[in-house]
């Protein structure tokens, strides 16, 4: 990889098990988290935002990012979690506040909060509006950006921000793979917009990639997930691979990645095929990148 270039992954789930080894609930190999971020170290990453998706993650979000001066964190509710707010809704969002006030230093989003239409079978419509809406107190009563996840939910997702612009101090709309109407619609905002390997699955998702104005573009893994698979469209515009092996015959002893598990230091693959698609220098882009995001979280 390059090390001219300084990348920041704004989300990366470490907190999940598979970075422990477990997988399914099954146990395949030792832990291996300190050898992927020895590996992003390495290879250019220069800060990574650890994603929390509901109080409990936010907590070990929090707690793993005390453990490296390099990584931070996110606080709040992901949609599909927001029935954990039904019962005692103040209480929960007392309990982000505590977090976010006790840990000012390592928690730069609230987050990750939104919409998503797609997995209603785990939170109604109803429950995600209300408690999406109700988590934006907190960007204005810490200054904080928001970090958002939107799926199939774009409309309401910019009605409830837009309603509320005065109480928001900027965000970014994660994980993006929204039409060309619904990226003009967030930028209108004033919003920032994350890709990952999920964003570039199809030829309509990387001619909407290529519209994002440069100024308003960060990259992100959202691993384990969102890893850029050889079916996607913009798999032939990656040029740096990584040896990988199954789960089953893993050593963190190796300098193999975990195969189908996603990684920091895949950040390079997002780029590459961001600066193909755009037809813009990959260094120049990197760099770009890297001051958006430095200035909005940090």
């Amino acid at each position: 990889m390059n090390n001219i270039r300084k990348y920041v992954d704004i989300g990366a789930n470490l907190t999940d098990k598979m970075y422990q080894g477990v997988y399914h609930e099954s146990k395949k190999h030792a832990p291996d988290l300190n050898k992927v971020l020895k590996r992003c170290w390495a290879n250019g990453l220069d800060k990574i935002i650890v994603t929390g998706g509901s109080l409990t993650d936010s907590k070990e979000a929090v707690d793993l990012s005390r453990c490296e001066s390099r990584l931070f964190a996110t606080v709040g509710c992901h949609p599909t979690r927001c029935n954990e707010f039904v019962d005692n809704p103040e209480d929960y969002l007392n309990n982000l506040r505590k977090l976010i006030n006790e840990n000012r230093d390592k928690v730069v989003a609230i987050g990750e909060c939104g919409l998503d239409y797609e997995r209603l079978h785990f939170c109604e419509k109803d429950v995600q509006l209300k408690y999406f809406e109700f988590q934006l107190q907190l960007s204005a009563e810490f200054s904080l950006p928001l970090f958002l996840h939107c799926r199939a939910a774009a409309d309401d997702l910019v009605e409830i921000l837009g309603r509320n612009k005065d109480a928001i101090t900027g965000g970014v709309v994660h994980s993006f793979d929204g039409s060309e109407e619904a990226l003009s619609k967030i930028l209108d905002l004033g919003l920032h917009v994350g890709i990952n390997g999920c964003s570039l699955r199809t030829e309509e998702n990387l001619s909407v990639a290529a519209k994002i104005p440069k100024d308003r573009l960060m990259i992100e893994t959202d691993c384990p997930w969102c890893e850029v698979k050889p079916t996607h469209a913009g798999y032939n515009h990656v040029i740096t691979k990584f040896p990988s092996v199954k789960k089953e015959k893993y050593s963190p002893n190796s300098t193999s990645q975990v195969k189908g598990r996603n990684e920091p230091v895949n950040i390079v693959q997002v780029l590459e095929i961001l600066a193909a698609i755009r037809e813009e220098n990959a260094d120049e882009l990197a760099d770009s990148i890297y001051i958006n995001t430095k200035r909005l979280f940090f």
